[in-house]
């Protein structure tokens, strides 16, 4: 399994930590993004996610290599949906593995902070009334406070 996959199926948090935690000792911190049915002030029916897969794999890529490079010793995988997702399915897993929990934290908490900033994914919002796109990467991947801001929420 890879560590970092954008896909159309159905993510497997329990796979996806099983393969970051393979032969680690210590804890295993997992994050999982759900389709909420309220944004807003709307009611939400559904989400389409688009990506730029080239360039979003190598941000993905990245942001594991500077969050082991912050938490040395930290194994982190990351997985994200693409097409329509309902509710109540799975967008996001991240999966970090590390001796200590406190890094484990951290670093989960790291990616998807930084998943936001730089990744190219963008979320279209359907609703009842309408639709939207929302969110989506704005930061320079080089963008040293960016990259901070990110450390800083990590570890508070």
């Amino acid at each position: 399994m890879p560590l970092v996959a954008l896909t159309a199926q159905p993510l497997d948090l329990q796979a996806l930590m099983a393969e970051v935690g393979a032969d680690r000792v210590g804890a295993i911190a997992a994050f999982a993004g759900l389709v909420r049915d309220h944004n807003q002030g709307h009611r939400v029916r559904f989400l389409e996610y688009e990506a730029y897969e080239p360039l979003a794999i190598r941000a993905l890529g990245r942001i594991l290599e500077e969050a082991g490079t912050a938490w040395p010793g930290t194994r982190l995988g990351v997985h994200h949906r693409t097409g329509r997702i309902e509710i109540g399915e799975t967008s996001i897993i991240i999966v970090a593995a590390s001796p200590h929990r406190a890094d484990a934290f951290a670093a989960c908490r790291y990616t998807i902070e930084r998943v936001k900033q730089i990744v190219p994914i963008w979320k279209h919002e359907h609703f009842d009334g309408g639709e939207v796109w929302l969110e989506g990467a704005t930061a320079n991947p080089d963008d040293e406070d960016a990259r901070q801001a990110a450390h800083r929420i990590a570890c508070a």
